[in-house]
């Protein structure tokens, strides 16, 4: 078989999911971070608001999936569209598939 096309969109909108979930991850350690340096920075007695850290720590859970999720929607479209050019030229890639033997089930 040979894979000849794919449909980008389709491509796109995984990558959007999967990059959010790292995006929520990535926002996760950030926010993390944000908060413990806040507290850290007010154990010191350092004249800050609190306020600031955690702005930083929930806005991170916030904005790194929204960020992370339009860039692997753009990234997946862009590398389909790239693959379905380079595949209409050269002809795709090759795909060799086994079938898998299901066991009767016994009466």
């Amino acid at each position: 078989m040979i894979l000849k096309r794919i449909g980008a969109l389709s491509v796109a909108k995984i990558c959007a999911i999967i990059y959010a979930v790292i995006g929520l991850i990535i926002g996760f350690f950030v926010s993390a971070i944000a908060l413990m340096g806040t507290m850290i920075g007010s154990a010191f007695g350092e004249s800050g608001s609190p306020f600031i850290g955690l702005f930083f720590g929930i806005g991170s859970i916030i904005f790194f999936p929204i960020l992370y999720g339009v860039l692997g929607f753009l990234g997946g479209l862009i590398s389909a569209a790239i693959y379905n050019l380079a595949a209409k030229a050269i002809g795709g890639v090759e795909m060799e598939f086994e079938e898998k033997k299901v066991a009767a089930a016994n009466p």
